[in-house]
């Protein structure tokens, strides 16, 4: 069965990013991939690598590497709607920007959406499984 692996993000500083999601949310880096153009952190069931622009060229992706808009939005869940609720100004303090702020989803998620300091989407998560997750 497939399944996913990682999720690469290309960044303009991977030091700084890859950091960003260590501090926010402690995941830890796999320092065994490090390279001077990418870090990767254990997201725990798939991994979260950052890319240096340079990899648009290693990867022959020089002619589609428009970086403008939003490309992707990252998901990362966590156990309880209190768990949201103390991430969300963790993140911010970290350096992110709060796009929306917790609510109940139309599918019954709670979450909050956000920007890292390079401007890409993410969102904090808890799937809510029914009334009795409603805090």
């Amino acid at each position: 069965m497939p399944h996913l692996s990682y999720v690469n993000v290309f960044s303009k500083d991977v030091v700084a990013l890859s950091g960003f999601y260590q501090r926010v949310f402690g995941f830890p880096e796999i320092e065994a991939i490090r390279s001077p153009i990418f870090r990767g952190l254990d997201a725990g069931k798939a991994k979260l690598g950052f890319n240096a622009f340079d990899a648009y060229e290693l990867l022959q992706l020089a002619e589609f590497s428009d970086t403008r808009g939003v490309k992707f939005l990252l998901n990362i869940d966590v156990d309880s709607q209190e768990e949201v609720d103390r991430m969300v100004p963790v993140a911010v303090a970290a350096g992110a920007t709060l796009v929306k702020a917790p609510y109940v989803t139309y599918y019954h998620w709670y979450q909050s959406v956000l920007l890292d300091p390079e401007g890409n989407v993410f969102r904090i998560n808890f799937m809510m499984k029914g009334p009795s997750d409603v805090a």
